[in-house]
Formats: structure tokens, C-alpha cells, sequence
């Protein structure tokens, strides 16, 4: 009897010992994971050569003992006791470790070229636009779309033409053909809008299209990609880059949609601007425009930018003048500075005609701060 005890205590010893093992192993990730495959095994093992003997052991000294301490009956017949059959013990699962998955890195920005670029490439991302709490899809024209009448009355619309003419120099007049004019103001008849004019033979603006838009929030923050970026909306003079006019891009910075981008031909400091002019890429973006709500693009209405994108492409191609360059800072003039050759000449390059100029400028109503 007691070398049945010992044995039984030994087994004992031994099941709690693997078990204890089992608990720190779990509780110990790293020690976990790099001894998974012998735990498997040694738990294994310990199940087949340890537990399963254990119980068959066990449960022969329990008939012994009951046998044992079973009272005689001397003095009656004997009886016939039928025992009820003993069902064996199920086995212990075993203990699987899940295999960890691999691990997917993100996706760079994602660039889907047009027609008339089979290979675009990478954008870098100064201040492209805004990210809201959701991922949008790539639909490039949402299900509603604001209405994009005029809330400027027609005098305001005049103020603007004549302040717009009046900014421009006599070189940029004369070789420009379309105008782009943005308020980035927060407040004002002009505020938080894009103005479209044309010129004509006669050197006469005439307004094309006066939509609501937003611009940057002007803000020092954190983008989704996890990288500190400013979203301001630098004030100045601006040409659009022909070589970066995507019908679908998306801003992997700020993961975002930005549907028929047309960004700035800028280099500021070496890098090249990823300021751009698109549509809003979901509902939220739509509800916001009017508004400064991006992260320093320059935002419209998906139908209007598709609009304006299908405009410049097919009707303002040709040479445009080149903005003066400072080689000592790597930066591109947005200050209005054209560039000219030794002998006085404008220079030009093959692009759009066509001049985008962005002011903290709201209108009568407004004395802008400058940024």
C-alpha cells in the first residue's frame, strides 16, 4: 500500500511539474515562441508516457484498495455482485500552438496612371490632403455632389475679376491664358472659394466658374502614415506640373483618394511640392468644402474637378513661362518672379497655360492676416 502511495505521489509530482511548465511558457511570450515545437513534444510525450499510465495505474489501485476494505460476509451464502464495467478515461487534448501569420507591410502611395502616363511617379507628400476618420474607396465621383452655384454676389464676382487683374503682372498676363484664383481666407464674400477666368483677345478676365472649395487647416499635426506634417496652404503664385496630372492618385500619406489631381510644378528647399489642386474623395470631404478643412491642397467638387481637369488637358497645352529658380536654396519663386536668358528673354517650357494664385483674401468683408 504505501509503495502504491509513493507512486502515486511521484506521478503526482510530475503532472504538476509539467503543468507548471506549461503556465510559464504561456505567460512568457518570447520564451513561448521560441520553444514552441519542444513544448509540443515534451506535452506530447508526457500524455502518452506519464498520464495515460498514471490513470491506468490509478485506477488499478483503486479496485485494489476497494477490495481490500470490502467487509466479509462469512455467515451468508455469497452473492453474486455484478460490477458495473469501468469506462476508460479520455486522453488530455493534445496542445496545439498556432503557427504566428506573417506580417504584411503597408502599401506605398498607390499611383494609377492615365492614359496619358502609363508610369507616374511617387508624389512627395509636403502637404497633400486631409485624412478623416474613415478609409474611402477610389470612387472618383461620390453619390451626391454639392450644388456649384455662385452665393458671391455679381458686384463681389466684378471685385474679384479687377483685384485678380490687378495682381497680375504685364509678362503674366500675356502669356497665361486661364486663371485660377483661390481664397484661402476663413471668412468673407470671396472666402474659401475657387474662381475660374478666361482671357480673351482683347486681355479681358471673364469668369468661367465660382466654386466653393477647401483649403489647408492650417495646422501642425500628425498624418495617418504617422509622420508630423503641416496643413497650410502657402499663399503665392503657382504653375500646374505637366508631368503629374493624374486622373486617380492617392495619397498614401494621408490615405486618401485624391481624384483628378493636378498638382503644382513647385520645388521648394530640393523637394518637390505635393500641393495639388482634386476633388474630395468621400461625402465627409463634400460636407466640408466651403470650409478650411484639408491638410493643404486645394479641394472642389469630384464632378468639378473632373470638369476642370478635362478643360485644362484638352484646351490650354503649350508653352508657359518658367518661374525664376534660386539654386543656393533649391527653391522655385511663387512670389510671381518669371525667369528670363542672359539677353532679357522670357523663358519658356512645354506645360499648361495656365496660373493658379492663392491669397489669404476674403473680400470686402474681410482684412486678411497674412501667414
Amino acid at each position: 500500500m504505501s509503495s502504491l502511495l509513493r507512486t502515486l505521489s511521484v506521478i503526482y509530482v510530475l503532472g504538476a511539474l509539467a503543468f507548471s511548465t506549461a503556465i510559464v511558457l504561456d505567460r512568457n511570450p518570447a520564451l513561448d515562441h521560441a520553444s514552441r515545437h519542444a513544448v509540443a513534444v515534451a506535452l506530447d510525450s508526457i500524455r502518452t508516457r506519464v498520464v495515460e499510465p498514471a490513470f491506468a495505474l490509478a485506477e488499478q489501485g483503486a479496485r485494489r484498495v476497494a477490495e481490500m476494505i470490502k467487509p466479509h460476509e462469512a455467515n451468508t451464502p455469497a452473492r453474486k455482485v455484478a460490477s458495473a464495467p469501468v469506462k476508460p478515461r479520455p486522453a488530455p487534448p493534445r496542445v496545439v500552438v498556432p503557427k504566428p501569420e506573417p506580417v504584411i507591410p503597408a502599401h506605398p502611395d498607390l499611383v494609377v496612371p492615365d492614359d496619358d502616363h502609363p508610369v507616374s511617379p511617387p508624389d512627395i507628400q509636403t502637404a497633400p490632403d486631409v485624412a478623416p476618420p474613415e478609409r474611402p474607396s477610389l470612387a472618383l465621383v461620390p453619390p451626391s455632389a454639392p450644388p456649384t452655384s455662385s452665393s458671391v454676389s455679381p458686384a463681389e464676382l466684378v471685385r474679384v475679376a479687377q483685384h485678380l487683374k490687378q495682381s497680375l503682372s504685364r509678362e503674366m498676363l500675356e502669356n497665361f491664358s486661364l486663371f485660377l484664383y483661390v481664397s484661402k481666407a476663413e471668412r468673407g464674400p470671396w472666402s474659401q472659394r475657387l474662381f475660374v477666368f478666361a482671357k480673351d483677345n482683347g486681355g479681358n478676365l471673364n469668369l468661367l466658374y465660382n466654386w466653393p472649395a477647401s483649403t489647408g487647416r492650417e495646422l501642425d499635426e500628425m498624418a495617418p502614415n504617422g509622420t508630423h506634417q503641416p496643413s497650410f496652404t502657402p499663399q503665392g503664385y503657382y504653375e500646374l506640373d505637366p508631368d503629374r496630372m493624374y486622373k486617380k492618385h492617392f495619397s498614401g500619406q494621408w490615405h486618401q483618394p485624391m481624384p483628378f489631381a493636378m498638382f503644382f510644378n513647385w520645388e521648394n528647399r530640393g523637394l518637390q511640392t505635393g500641393l495639388a489642386i482634386h476633388g474630395a474623395g468621400d461625402s465627409h470631404e463634400i460636407a466640408l468644402l466651403g470650409s478650411r478643412a484639408s491638410a493643404g491642397c486645394i479641394r472642389i467638387a469630384p464632378d468639378n474637378a473632373a470638369m476642370l481637369f478635362h478643360l485644362i488637358k484638352t484646351q490650354y497645352k503649350g508653352l508657359a513661362p518658367r518661374f525664376a529658380y534660386d539654386r543656393r536654396t533649391a527653391t522655385m519663386s511663387n512670389q510671381g518672379v518669371l525667369m528670363h536668358d542672359k539677353a532679357g528673354n522670357l523663358e519658356t517650357a512645354p506645360g499648361y497655360k495656365v496660373l493658379v494664385f492663392v491669397e489669404n483674401n476674403g473680400g470686402s468683408d474681410v482684412v486678411a492676416a497674412l501667414f
